[in-house]
């Protein structure tokens, strides 16, 4: 397999990465599987490389690279994996292809919650499951995931796939809170307050708000500021500014959060960069990138939010391990498929 270096990385597509190559340890670079954005991540590798002298090569992809790396086994490049979701974290260990790091850095830096008990994963920021609401139609500032199934809902609610992994571990959170049965009947209610079949991505979800098919979508905080700020897409800003955020049970238990994170792989041929770019990540420097590019939370706590997330608003976090959430990801799938979720309302 080919690297190429992050400011090349805008072409460093999977499909078109030449066969893999022998990779001696060499100390001055470290070789990063994403599936994070190149853009998202740019900033901080180039960052990472001044400060440290350490050159990242990096492949980006959709999906696929656990797998990749889990057939490559021991001949594996890989150092570091970079994703999205518990979901995704949860997947790369129980593949086996992770490996335990300890770190004082990183312990001190990222919160029990977001890390593994036994330091195979950490999460580098955090982004909120939360209620888009018509600035409209949608008069109350404050709502709880219980409230969904209200049926005053009814014909409202735009939302994603079920099965999608930001929605598994939304209903894992109502699982370890409530229990399955009564998340059963939960999301039951829920299907029945739809406005149409799940489909699309979050941003589609509040773009039906601006529309008028729906008067709330359930998102990740994060798409507020990529709507916002896309040049690429300025019809988005108006979908953005016809919604109002509404962080759930904030009052209460607190607002159901995710993160994205990082694992160092199990045949990681550069294991000390690996660690060392996991920690400069975690560090306040690469905590404010993340938070300034990505529109994401800090998981270092002291670490400011850029001004356009602290625009929305305080909120309080779930405190609930994610390894707790990972663990129930199985059930919250078994009950989208029971309950039929993905069909829609009229079903």
């Amino acid at each position: 397999m080919r690297f190429l270096p992050a400011r090349a990385c805008a072409l460093a597509l999977v499909s078109a990465i030449a066969a893999p190559q022998a990779h001696a340890a060499d100390s001055g670079e470290v070789n990063v599987y994403s599936y994070r954005q190149p853009f998202l991540i740019e900033p901080l590798l180039k960052e990472f490389t001044e400060a440290t002298g350490i050159k990242v090569n990096v492949i980006f992809a959709e999906k696929g690279l656990i797998e990749r790396i889990e057939a490559e086994g021991r001949n594996s490049p890989a150092d570091v994996l970079l994703t999205v979701d518990i979901g995704n974290l949860s997947q790369a260990t129980a593949s086996g292809i992770a490996q335990p790091v300890h770190s004082a850095a990183l312990d001190a830096a990222i919160p029990q919650a977001y890390r593994a008990e036994d330091d195979q994963w950490f999460g580098l920021t955090r982004r909120a499951r939360v209620v888009y609401a018509s600035k409209d139609r949608v008069k109350q500032n404050a709502i709880t995931y219980e409230e969904l199934a209200d049926p005053k809902w009814r014909g409202k609610i735009c939302i994603r796939s079920g099965h999608h992994v930001y929605n598994i571990a939304l209903i894992a959170s109502m699982i370890a809170e409530h229990g399955e049965a009564w998340t059963e009947e939960w999301l039951r209610d829920v299907k029945a307050n739809l406005a149409r079949k799940p489909a699309g991505n979050d941003r589609l979800q509040v773009k039906g708000v601006y529309a008028g098919e729906c008067d709330i979508a359930i998102g990740n905080t994060y798409y507020m500021g990529a709507m916002l700020t896309d040049e690429k897409h300025p019809e988005q800003k108006a979908w953005a500014e016809s919604v109002k955020l509404l962080f759930p049970n904030s009052d209460e238990r607190g607002t159901h959060v995710n993160v994205s994170g990082a694992i160092v792989a199990k045949n990681a041929p550069h294991r000390d960069n690996a660690v060392e770019l996991l920690e400069f990540l975690a560090s306040d420097r690469g905590q404010e990138i993340y938070a300034e590019v990505n529109h994401e939370y800090p998981v270092k706590d002291g670490v400011p939010w850029s001004p356009l997330v602290k625009s929305w608003g305080e909120f309080k976090p779930d405190p609930i391990s994610l390894d707790d959430i990972a663990a129930l990801r199985k059930t919250a799938s078994e009950l989208v498929d029971k309950v039929g979720f993905d069909d829609g309302p009229s079903s």
